[in-house]
């Protein structure tokens, strides 16, 4: 009954309109003062004690080293070095544009960054090449996804806040399943490319791409730089993330030179207004989640599961169908923070591992962001190609579908997931 009023509540606040963060704090109040004996020092005590979390800290850094590197010119250097390699092949600038999205998401951390940093030049060139705006459009929309699934990732650090599950495992455990999506939407792109003939661009010589590597391995160098110290011991995740923010800001202002110093302060005002939103809501995801937790919601939910006899196959189909729906009308860190604590405990007993339940959470966030009517990257790519959300939904179709497919393999494939941390011993 009581996780009935919750739901009930928070889905009645959330079709008016109003912003996630703000319909679960009303929720929680109401819940409070009108239906529970909780106290309230207790409650004001969790809201301090629940963002209190180092790994916590990572979020603004990465936000902050994926802001410089969309201004200051690293996104444009990896575009080049990509279509040096693959310019060539069937629907060569879209190729280029997926292993650009991948090669930016190991540096951003954030879906929209990449699809903004890479769609914005990318876009115009494949127009002007004579590529059709559609097919650009499905290409940097479902590519663009890329930056949540690739270590570094938001999403995962999010994951890891709700579930106290080790960060530097989620990011080893990104890896392969990310390159193997890279691999299953550029494989799309080449196939679309080849049956419409799309145009291709000349073999870049071998001198050439040498020379596209070193332009760009300031920005590359970054992938090495965040996944070897973590990997080596170096520094933990969130000592990675405040590493990646001064070398992003070294790279942009000093060595590119494509931004200046008097540029600066509106990319940390922009940053920090994004970080202020996401550690807003995750400040009220962490009450929500203390008062499912007191009122015994997802005990309750774990009981029901396993006496009704669902086994671990029937509970990931519908984990995948709820966080799809979900996917509909909210954005990726406000489903993780709502549903990892109440999702989690019936999978840990069920037997599923919380490294890879939390990889299948973030690609069904990949696949949300980019299906209607809210998939935060479909409303990206449509301010940069100018076209509507119906239009750009039949655009991303075939892609889609190919991640849908991604999907299930992930879900029901753990080897892929939780192979590379447990061969390097970080689980």
């Amino acid at each position: 009954m009581n996780a009935a009023v919750i739901f009930g509540l928070l889905l009645a606040l959330m079709l008016t309109g109003m912003p996630i963060s703000i319909s679960l704090g009303l929720t929680v109040l109401t819940f409070l003062f009108t239906m529970t004996q909780v106290p309230l020092e207790s409650v004001a005590l969790k809201l301090f004690t629940g963002i209190e979390k180092f790994e916590i800290m990572a979020i603004p850094f990465f936000i902050v080293a994926g802001n410089f590197l969309t201004h200051g010119g690293v996104a444009r250097r990896m575009i080049h070095f990509a279509s040096s390699m693959v310019g060539h092949w069937y629907g060569g600038l879209g190729l280029a544009g997926v292993l650009a999205c991948a090669l930016f998401a190991a540096v951003s951390g954030s879906s929209p960054a990449t699809v903004v940093a890479i769609g914005a030049i990318l876009l115009p060139a494949m127009t002007k090449a004579g590529f059709p705006n559609k097919f650009g459009a499905g290409v940097i929309t479902t590519s663009g996804a890329l930056g949540i699934l690739i270590p570094p990732s938001i999403c995962m650090v999010m994951y890891s806040v709700a579930t106290n599950t080790s960060v530097g495992a989620l990011f080893m455990a990104g890896v392969i399943p990310g390159i193997a999506l890279a691999g299953v939407l550029g494989g799309v792109t080449w196939w679309r490319a080849k049956s419409n003939d799309y145009p291709r661009q000349p073999k870049a010589s071998f001198g050439e791409r040498v020379k596209a590597f070193r332009d760009s391995a300031w920005g590359l160098f970054l992938i090495v730089l965040i996944m070897g110290g973590i990997y080596t011991g170096i520094f933990t995740p969130t000592e990675a993330a405040a590493m990646s923010a001064v070398y992003a800001f070294v790279v942009a202002v000093f060595v590119y030179k494509d931004m200046s110093l008097k540029d600066v302060p509106k990319v940390l005002l922009n940053s920090a207004n994004m970080s202020a939103m996401l550690l807003y809501i995750i400040t009220n995801a962490v009450l929500f989640s203390f008062i499912m937790t007191s009122e015994n919601i997802p005990q309750a939910l774990s009981e029901w599961m396993l006496g009704h006899g669902l086994g671990m196959v029937a509970f990931l189909l519908a984990v995948n169908v709820i966080l799809l729906l979900a996917g509909n009308f909210m954005e990726p860190s406000s489903i993780v923070l709502i549903f990892a604590p109440i999702l989690f405990p019936v999978a840990v007993k069920l037997g599923i591992d919380p490294v890879h339940f939390g990889i299948i959470m973030v690609v069904n966030m990949e696949v949300g962001m980019c299906h209607p009517p809210v998939g935060l990257n479909l409303y990206v790519a449509s301010g940069i190609t100018k076209m509507g959300i119906t239009e750009l939904t039949v655009a991303v179709w075939p892609w889609l579908l190919s991640m849908l497919g991604f999907l299930i393999v992930v879900t029901y494939w753990p080897a892929l997931t939780i192979w590379l941390p447990k061969t390097l011993g970080m689980m």
